[in-house]
């Protein structure tokens, strides 16, 4: 039975007790507690239930690698399923309650898949539920969904009420780890003026140290600790975290930290989780290492603990598993275990160590106490049912004969230790085989490497395989000196603190206890806890031919669980090795993959949610259009206005009321959400060219020209107008969704395929406020405000730019039209586009200046035939379509997309063409309508022959206009067919039809003499 101490526990304050319930029973623990310490302390042995047999679970180990112990925390809204007990903190009210069982957790009728093991083998669902189908279907596949999984979902109709945050931060160094070694590098980094970000994922700082009895500078290592925190809080260029993990490290230097700001303190103004964005020169992965279990008959049962966890527990806490209990291990590190149980007034019965000879000093002073070392023995099996009652010893050398008996209540068991690379490896850094201490170390011959080829993760103390307390600080420190050095920045000349902790005598890798197990204790034996996968299991995936680590990996589900294998994956390649008659080296590892230990959705979500669900963009005059009573929708991440009503007024009235003001006088429209993006470098016109069907490498500085572009499948994906700046540089115009997405795809090209060609892109939205005067008085209006640019036809054309100054602002001028009427373009910088704005309204007020929005933009754009990304373009829709093959060049070897658009079904006579469509009783046309034809389809739905993808009433001309893609729609000019207007009746009637004639899509100034003028 788990108890608590009446004494004892560095990082709990007894004289503060916190109340928290467990399945709903009140229970009470202390300030400073873990969930898995106080449910410890509180005598609860059964924690969880594992994933496939469902099998009782407790405590194994006392941090993130934590594989049995997960709970449900709070309810409701708060509701967060499977959280590591053994890294919650207790607070006042904590809600937890065990998963995966049913009715309850002591009697769980999922048990009973433990009592046909050989129904349920590794791999068995890629065997079984085949035939017959149905049966397995409707019998099997409910009752297997229902019993799968682990905790509950939240409830997705329930808003979570946290908060959380992105923050971004750009350092020198980023150290992750908090015990002696990312201090001791923290200390040397910091003294050598580097800018610093120190993380510690656990609450409190020094790690390991503490527990495992190390003095540094002849004092126990709790207060060099405590000094160096002291000495680092000093440092300005320093920045420490606690609660906050490393997650993993990318390309170029970026890392993410995942810190957990109140989860030990709720509070409803304070932010849960934050999420750091870092870029970094520089890692250093001082993560330390991690016990590995052993693997033995029933070494999983609630009990049976790591060595160094059960150490933990009792230290920090005040916690212990039992009150007898048996050490079992292949290494020298155990036997500490062994000392701070015979401290605390615990028996240990005795210490069975599978080595031939355990003579260091740790093993002589177990001795010493009294205890029994029983050495050449292991573990046969574990009695109990729900929990450790016996352990049953053999010679490690046998089959597993039984010896003795041994009456305990716990196990604690050390199989060695393995460093964590998992940062080391995120980037690519290679691991190398240490044979004398059984583990993989990174390899310093083939580091991570950034863009320039150099090392930029260095691993320190414990990670790079510096187990010991003397050659973990010696190794931080020279790993942080290289660091430092590759920054450029010079070390100070500090010498290397000096640690002492007893020696340990060499290791014995003991992968399978006793070694000569056969099959049936074999499947007894556990290797992945979470995903209850055995010793056997690893070898039947062998013997079927899943050599590869990762194809066993995957047919056994070992490592997949949400630990990721950090207890499991080495004793698993062990077994996979033994079985393939092959080296470990050989074998391998898995991939190691970010994040290192599971982040929060919400985290990873920051703010957007709600009104923030995605960041809003605002453009430099947003706040005259909200001052004005504009009428917003969104386009993209930007909210533009699509009226301005007046009093009184409508929707529609406004929008007629502003494209009749801008045909007769002048309009301005607040442009400057549409993309802009620059392309510069002596391979820019051959990047152009690739980029649009159209040929740009000749276009002229001076020049615009409308291109289009398309996917590599050859769909049209954005259109827009180029200008040509200078020989090698142009302006993209995008549409205002597309900009960061175009931008996205020019450097997926570049950096991808063209990784040579001589290109910069910038995206320059933001830089620019951009306002369209649009109509028969713009030039008028502009030549009022004063231009040091000549504005007349002759000397800026249509399709023509210049820059120069107009009313005093720096200006770029394009001549180009969205509406058919004559029309300047100017950009001006984003500071000064609210001022340019109020002087145009000002100048304009004689001229009846009118600002109107995107739907006034869309009609005069459909009264012209102009094309709408979006509207006109639906993913499948291809230039030709749209009759845009003079847009097309002809002369150009290659462009994304042309080969795509040679295929067979780009190139059928049937496919649907670009007209327009004119009501005959000059009603407007439901967006979305189809054209009706005879006969059914293959679905029995009725046959269409075209569809409208833009409509309007047109206040120009009076009535209701649209555009559409129709078959042979160019061919059949004049011709009416009828379109659907309504859904079908409540009481069976058909469709409501309405006839439209087709013609021409350009409704106004077909001649294009009005843009022109």
């Amino acid at each position: 039975m788990s108890l608590r101490l009446p004494q004892g526990g560095r990082l709990i304050d007894r004289s503060r007790t916190i109340g928290f319930s467990f399945n709903g029973k009140r229970l009470k623990g202390f300030a400073g507690d873990t969930l898995a310490s106080a449910l410890m302390g509180s005598g609860h042995r059964i924690m969880g239930r594992s994933f496939k047999y469902h099998r009782p679970r407790g405590v194994v180990a006392s941090g993130v690698e934590e594989p049995n112990a997960l709970v449900n925390l709070g309810k409701g809204k708060t509701h967060e399923p499977n959280q590591r007990a053994t890294t919650t903190e207790i607070f006042e009210g904590l809600q937890a309650t065990s998963q995966n069982h049913w009715p309850s957790l002591a009697w769980d009728i999922g048990e009973v898949n433990a009592l046909i093991p050989r129904f349920l083998p590794a791999g068995f669902y890629y065997k079984t539920f085949i035939h017959p189908r149905a049966f397995w279907k409707h019998v099997f596949e409910p009752f297997i969904r229902q019993s799968a999984g682990l905790g509950k979902a939240p409830d997705p109709k329930l808003q979570d009420p946290d908060r959380y945050e992105q923050f971004y931060a750009h350092t020198d160094l980023v150290i992750a780890g908090g015990g002696i070694a990312g201090l001791q590098a923290a200390l040397e980094a910091g003294r050598a003026g580097a800018q610093v970000i120190l993380c510690e994922q656990s609450a409190h700082w020094g790690g390991r140290a503490p527990v495992d009895g190390v003095e540094i500078e002849g004092q126990p290592a709790e207060i060099w600790i405590k000094n160096a925190v002291e000495a680092l809080e000093k440092m300005k260029n320093v920045h420490l975290r606690l609660r906050c993990m490393v997650a993993g490290v990318y390309d170029h230097g970026y890392v993410l930290a995942y810190e957990r700001v109140s989860d030990h303190a709720p509070q409803d103004d304070v932010v849960r989780h934050r999420l750091w964005r870092i870029r970094s020169r520089n890692v250093i992965a001082a993560t330390g290492a991690l016990e590995r279990p052993l693997s033995f008959a029933g070494n999983d049962k609630p009990g049976v603990m790591l060595a160094s966890a059960v150490r933990d527990h009792l230290i920090n806490y005040g916690s212990a598993p039992g009150e007898r209990i048996v050490i079992v291990t292949n290494n020298d590190d155990a036997y500490r275990t062994a000392l701070v149980l015979a401290d605390a007034g615990l028996t240990v019965p005795c210490v069975v160590d599978a080595r031939a000879r355990a003579e260091g000093a740790l093993p002589r002073a177990v001795r010493a106490r009294g205890i029994r070392v029983l050495t050449g023995m292991g573990i046969s099996n574990i009695k109990g049912l729900r929990g450790v009652v016996a352990a049953q010893l053999c010679r490690q050398d046998g089959s597993g004969e039984v010896i003795e008996d041994v009456i305990c209540d716990a196990v604690a068991m050390s199989g060695g230790w393995s460093p964590v690379v998992h940062l080391w490896s995120h980037c690519g850094g290679k691991l190398l085989w240490d044979k004398e201490n059984s583990f993989f170390k990174p390899d310093p011959d083939r580091p991570p490497t950034d863009q320039n080829g150099a090392g930029f993760v260095i691993c320190a103390g414990a990670a790079n395989g510096a187990l010991q307390a003397a050659q973990t600080l010696e190794d931080a420190l020279k790993s942080t000196r290289k660091s430092l050095a590759s920054l450029n920045i010079a070390a100070s000349d500090q010498p290397v603190v000096n640690a002492s902790a007893a020696d340990e005598a060499p290791m014995e890798p003991v992968w399978v206890m006793p070694a000569k197990a056969g099959p049936k204790k074999r499947s007894k034996m556990w290797l992945d806890f979470q995903n209850d996968v055995k010793v056997s299991d690893v070898q039947l995936a062998a013997r079927e031919g899943y050599e590869s680590v990762e194809h066993t990996k995957r047919y056994t589900t070992l490592g997949m669980a949400t630990d990721q294998g950090k207890l499991s994956n080495i004793n698993g390649l062990a077994i996979l090795a033994d079985a393939l008659g092959a080296e470990i080296p050989q074998v391998g590892t898995t991939t190691f993959r970010p994040p290192y230990a599971p982040i929060s959705m919400g985290a990873l979500a920051g703010e957007a949610r709600g009104v923030l669900f995605q960041p809003l963009r605002r453009t430099p005059i947003q706040g005259w259009h909200e001052e004005n009573g504009a009428h917003f929708e969104p386009v993209g991440y930007w909210r533009r206005p699509y009226c301005f009503p007046r009093k009184g007024e409508s929707h529609r009235d406004a929008v007629n009321r502003e494209i009749l003001a801008t045909r007769n006088g002048v309009g301005l429209l607040d442009a400057s959400t549409l993309g802009k993006i620059i392309v510069k470098g002596p391979d820019a016109g051959r990047f152009m060219d690739m980029l649009y069907t159209n040929v740009m490498s000749s276009l002229k500085p001076g020049k615009c020209r409308y291109g289009l572009m398309c996917s590599e499948n050859g769909f049209l994906m954005d259109d827009g107008v180029v200008a040509r700046l200078d020989e090698e540089t142009f302006l993209v115009h995008t549409t205002t969704g597309g900009a960061d997405r175009i931008h996205a795809h020019m450097e997926d090209w570049l950096q991808c395929e063209w990784w040579d060609w001589k290109v910069y892109t910038a995206n320059v939205t933001e830089q620019w406020a951009q306002i369209a005067v649009v109509g028969p008085k713009a030039r008028a209006l502009l030549e009022k405000i004063g231009a040091d640019v000549d504005l007349s036809r002759e000397a800026l054309p249509f399709m023509g730019w210049a820059e120069g100054r107009i009313g005093g602002f720096d200006a770029r001028v394009f001549r180009i039209s969205f509406s058919g009427e004559l029309s300047f373009e100017i950009a001006v910088p984003a500071s000064q586009g609210r001022a340019f704005w109020d002087k145009l309204l000002e100048a304009g007020a004689e001229f009846g200046a009118t600002p109107y929005g995107t739907e006034a933009l869309h009609v005069m754009r459909a009264e012209k035939g102009f094309i709408m990304i979006g509207d006109e373009t639906d993913g499948t829709v291809i230039p030709q379509d749209l009759g845009l093959d003079w847009a097309i060049s002809k002369k150009k070897d290659d462009y994304l997309g042309k080969r795509a658009q040679a295929r067979s079904h780009m190139t059928d006579p049937a496919r649907w063409k670009l007209v327009g469509l004119e009501t005959l009783d000059g009603s407007v046309l439901p967006d979305g309508s189809y054209a009706v034809a005879d006969g059914v389809n293959e679905n029995g739905q009725g046959n269409t022959q075209g569809r409208v993808t833009s409509t309007y009433y047109s206040p120009t001309l009076g009535r209701g206009i649209a555009m559409g893609l129709v078959l042979n729609g160019p061919d059949r000019m004049g011709e009416v067919i009828e379109f659907n207007t309504t859904k079908p009746g409540a009481k069976g009637e058909g469709f409501k039809t309405v006839k439209a004639r087709i013609v021409s899509p350009v409704f106004y100034d077909p001649e294009g003499e009005k843009q022109n003028v």
